[in-house]
């Protein structure tokens, strides 16, 4: 479902290319799919070939999967379709990990018919002095074919397409070029570090890529939302390639509704037009912007702040500013507690959690091994100083997350410490044999054998639980699901199983909590916290007519990446210094995730000055709001299942 208004109204009138929002990625792609298959059946019934330009990455995997189902279940065929690929990584062996012909041939083409005559992707093993060769060639093949009818593109946090990084000239053509730091720095996981990613890469050009006849740039996630809103809304400038498309005749941004946040009409839709101030958490993101606006404590605020910044008919509906004011800022305060598991005897009429049942059960979801401490260390801290029964659940091993020299460190740990007690030497001497080389003989860009991975698996096993024994969680409230879609051993997982959802139905009937904290964020860069959060209400929705499940709350947190806006806030918990302080050394009981992570992100900061810096910014934008002040604050948002 298309949720907002098409292109050329009053609200996007900021936007200079159209865009559409939808509620979320897969309903996105089953309209773009829906539109492919429509060109290659009209093509097919006017005797023609359908050219498709096709990009690879994240972003298009859910328009492949509904071209399949539709291949495989409505008859579609392809043998009309000429494939162009967008770009490849340089060099890099076809039959590789990260090869876009393998991404390619298991995302799509060896699950329909195409003639594999009409697959063009550009050819990652071709020798350094017949590149500008094989570039011209490809050129030429494009211009052969007639020209491509449908291009698909990704966009970069660079904004850029196809490989084409800033600075890309809006004439350019296929290509060698450089990868951009970012651009490597995005590519990481899929390497197993940065150092193994390759530098160059070829690709289409800027001038390729707009001479398409319809181009369709797909973005997911609240990562691409700034970038979209420079690429959509900006000046038109080859320092954010996709900037160019403004140019295009026939281009459509397709959106899920968290990359199109920044824009102005999802943003601050007072500003593009008329608003319901029905909603109240409209009202309060509004007055919270506001506030940031002007740089003014919400009790401050006049009259005149609303009607100079698009809310003339907020305070002329719901007025005078005064009321607005008061309203908000009792609405915010009410949201703040220090008794994150609720108040025993309390009046709880104006705090986010009930008094009873006191103590509560509480199992707090985590996808990997350290989510928890990072992201609502503070608020488990609480819980578990008040007295409650504080379970965490571990959904994932989070092995491939850590380094083949620690596998070597704990191996050679093992043989000293049966050497020095003379029991099992002979096996652990062999283990170390086996795996004190592993470094060296590993290729960087394979997946780890069966044997590191249990070691990797047991490393972060063991930190957790020390981290959880650091903060009073007694081992028997200790619990590590090993969810099976995460249990590849490489970055690339399975598709979310019902017996994954089964691990977690069977871990919430055991524990009947009347508390359930889950992963909200949806920027994590590898998508599990995606497949977790999706696993956790999933399970949700199958018990929620179980009596126990009437007095179960669930809260959502985030990772280290965002927080939630506090027009979302449901809870939020203050951190005292000591509580802060707590909290950083129990995410330091994640050594293996200490000083430099295996896969860092974006952002190049350890996980714990993520974290310190957000809890500090959150404490820091409710003192200028006006309310207390505290040392730092996590942030909560109440999911109702319905």
């Amino acid at each position: 479902m298309n949720i907002y208004p098409d292109y050329t109204t009053l609200e996007t009138r900021h936007e200079k290319l159209p865009v559409k929002i939808f509620s979320d990625a897969r309903d996105a792609s089953r309209h773009v799919a829906g539109e492919i298959a429509s060109l290659i059946l009209e093509r097919r019934s006017q005797g023609r070939s359908c050219v498709l330009g096709l990009a690879t990455g994240s972003s298009p995997v859910t328009v492949y999967e509904e071209l399949v189902r539709l291949h495989s279940e409505e008859g579609l065929s392809f043998q009309n379709v000429v494939a162009f690929n967008l770009d490849q990584l340089w060099p890099m062996d076809p039959a590789s990990l990260q090869s876009y012909v393998r991404f390619m041939r298991e995302y799509l083409f060896d699950q329909i018919d195409i003639d594999p005559e009409n697959i063009n992707i550009p050819d990652g093993a071709a020798p350094r002095n017949r590149i500008n060769e094989f570039c011209a060639e490809y050129e030429m093949k494009i211009r052969r074919a007639g020209g491509i009818d449908i291009q698909v593109l990704g966009i970069g946090r660079t904004g850029h397409i196809g490989f084409n990084e800033p600075g890309s000239p809006s004439l350019s053509r296929t290509r060698l070029i450089y990868l951009d730091s970012i651009t490597k720095a995005d590519a990481a996981s899929d390497f197993f570090g940065e150092e193994n990613v390759p530098v160059r890469a070829v690709t289409m050009g800027v001038g390729t890529i707009m001479e398409a006849r319809k181009v369709i740039l797909l973005a997911w996630g609240e990562d691409k939302a700034e970038i979209i809103r420079q690429a959509v809304e900006g000046p038109c400038t080859d320092a954010v390639p996709a900037s160019n498309l403004q140019r295009h005749p026939d281009c459509v941004f397709i959106l899920d509704s968290a990359s199109s946040a920044e824009l102005t009409r999802v943003k601050t839709p007072w500003l593009v037009g008329e608003c319901d101030w029905s909603d109240p958490l409209l009202v309060r993101r509004a007055v919270v912007w506001l506030c940031q606006k002007v740089k003014k404590p919400i009790l401050k605020l006049v009259d005149r702040d609303y009607t100079d910044n698009g809310m003339h008919d907020l305070v002329t509906e719901h007025g005078p500013s005064h009321s607005i004011n008061i309203r908000i800022f009792n609405e915010l305060q009410h949201t703040i507690t220090g008794w994150p598991g609720g108040k025993s005897n309390a009046d709880d009429s104006n705090r986010p959690e009930r008094a009873h049942p006191y103590p509560k059960r509480v199992v707090i979801f985590s996808p990997h091994p350290d989510d928890d401490v990072i992201s609502m260390g503070g608020t488990l801290i609480r819980l578990v100083d008040q007295g409650h029964e504080v379970h965490v659940a571990y959904q994932t091993s989070g092995n491939i997350a850590v380094f083949d020299d620690d596998v070597v460190r704990y191996a050679d740990f093992v043989n000293d410490l049966s050497r020095a007690y003379g029991k099992g030497y002979a096996d652990a001497e062999a283990l170390y044999e086996r795996l004190k080389d592993y470094p060296s003989r590993k290729n960087p860009a394979e997946g780890d054998t069966r044997e590191a991975l249990l070691f990797k698996s047991l490393i972060r096993k063991g930190e957790a639980k020390a981290a959880c024994r650091f903060v009073g969680i007694p081992e028997s409230r200790v619990h590590f699901l090993d969810m099976p879609f995460y249990q590849t051993g490489l970055v690339k997982k399975r598709k979310l199983s019902e017996r994954d959802i089964e691990i977690i139905v069977e871990s919430l009937r055991e524990i009947r909590p009347h508390q359930v904290y889950a992963a909200g964020d949806l920027t994590d860069p590898h998508g599990t916290h995606r497949v977790c959060l999706d696993a956790v209400l999933r399970a949700l929705d199958i018990v929620k007519g179980e009596e126990w499940m009437k007095y179960c709350y669930v809260w959502l947190y985030r990772g280290g990446w965002q927080e939630w806006n506090l027009a979302d806030a449901g809870m939020v918990v203050p951190l005292s210094p000591s509580e802060h302080q707590k909290k950083r050394r129990a995410i330091f009981k994640h050594q293996s995730q200490k000083d430099r992570p295996l896969f860092p992100g974006p952002d190049s900061r350890e996980f714990w000055q993520r974290a310190e810096a957000r809890n500090l910014a959150t404490a820091e934008l409710y003192d200028r709001l006006g309310m207390a002040e505290y040392e730092a604050m996590e942030v909560f948002k109440r999911y109702y299942v319905k």
